[in-house]
């Protein structure tokens, strides 16, 4: 099995993380998903488990922290070009998310960051790697 990515994420309201996750475009594998969690497809390599916090800290015996208020994690997608970067920033926000931060250009480099529904923190960006300055 080559490696795969299974971020896992705790959520308030399984159902309302589902939707939102499917309403971006990504599907949910059943395999992998219950009452108390579900995976979401974000490539064929990448997953993030939606966790209820029950279940979620099960896993840990750290404090879950408030993700309205304090970031855990930022977690950047990248996409094939700058209108499927804001195409994605669109279908966030019509699903409920947060249009977060101020677009960033950088010429060889375009970002957009929106927050889910339970406030994780989604970079997602275009870049094109021939255009990257040689003095970064």
């Amino acid at each position: 099995m080559k490696t795969k990515i299974f971020l896992n994420l705790a959520v308030k309201d399984l159902k309302r993380a589902i939707s939102f996750f499917n309403e971006l475009g990504f599907s949910t594998n059943p395999k992998f998903t219950n009452d108390k969690g579900a995976c979401i497809v974000i490539s064929e390599d990448i997953n993030v488990m939606i966790l209820v916090k029950d279940f979620y800290q099960t896993f840990t015996k750290k404090q879950i922290c408030d993700s309205a208020t304090t970031s855990e994690v930022l977690i950047s997608l990248s996409m094939e070009s700058r209108e499927q970067v804001d195409l994605m920033i669109e279908k966030a926000i019509k699903a409920g998310g947060t249009d977060y931060m101020q677009s960033q250009d950088y010429g060889w480099m375009y970002q957009r960051t929106f927050l889910d529904v339970d406030g994780h923190h989604w970079e997602v960006f275009f870049m094109d790697e021939s255009q990257i300055p040689e003095n970064m």
